[in-house]
């Protein structure tokens, strides 16, 4: 499913937050970096680190970028500096900025990252469920990004945020639909 839908390239807006996450994955503490685009809610990016502070993010922005065939307009991240190295390696061209980075961000006000926060508070309710991963490459995160996505109807946007980038599921059951169209993809692959 997940090779099936990196091929649709959602439309997103130039607004992106990222965040982290930790998480434990066979009782060892790792990090979640997530990447999510401020309008649409759509989970562009992750990856699982080992830590949190010199982590590189380079990799998180890559995908991104890759996954959307654009860099935002605007990155809003808290003031981790793997945030900051990313972004000047990422979204420089030319050695000119052709991305604002907002990183001095609060709890209120107009400058937070309350939307990413919200994202880490969804993603420790499934995981508490589940009571801890088993292992660093689970499939459980492209699940849960997956169902986060394409299947989850968010709250504010009365859609899911695949139906807000423009990628339309049919069906009543989206997890069957995904599946088949997955199944078909990889038939004529």
């Amino acid at each position: 499913m997940k090779e099936h839908l990196d091929k649709i390239t959602p439309q997103v807006s130039d607004t992106w937050r990222a965040d982290e996450v930790y998480t434990k994955v066979k009782g060892n503490m790792k990090y979640l970096f997530a990447l999510c685009d401020d309008e649409t809610r759509y989970w562009i990016a992750k990856e699982v680190s080992d830590r949190k502070e010199g982590h590189d993010a380079t990799g998180l922005y890559k995908e991104a970028k890759t996954a959307t065939n654009k860099i935002p307009k605007v990155m809003i991240t808290d003031g981790l500096g793997s945030y900051n190295i990313a972004h000047k390696k990422e979204f420089r061209t030319n050695n000119r900025n052709t991305s604002v980075h907002i990183r001095h961000i609060h709890l209120k006000g107009d400058m937070n990252n309350n939307q990413q926060e919200r994202f880490n508070g969804e993603f420790r309710d499934r995981e508490k469920v589940m009571r801890g991963i088993k292992k660093q490459d689970s499939i459980f995160f492209d699940g849960y990004q997956i169902y986060h996505n394409y299947i989850r109807e968010h709250m504010t946007l009365n859609t899911t945020p695949a139906e807000a980038c423009g990628i339309i599921v049919e069906g009543n059951d989206k997890w069957k639909t995904i599946i088949q169209n997955a199944k078909v993809w990889v038939r004529s692959s």
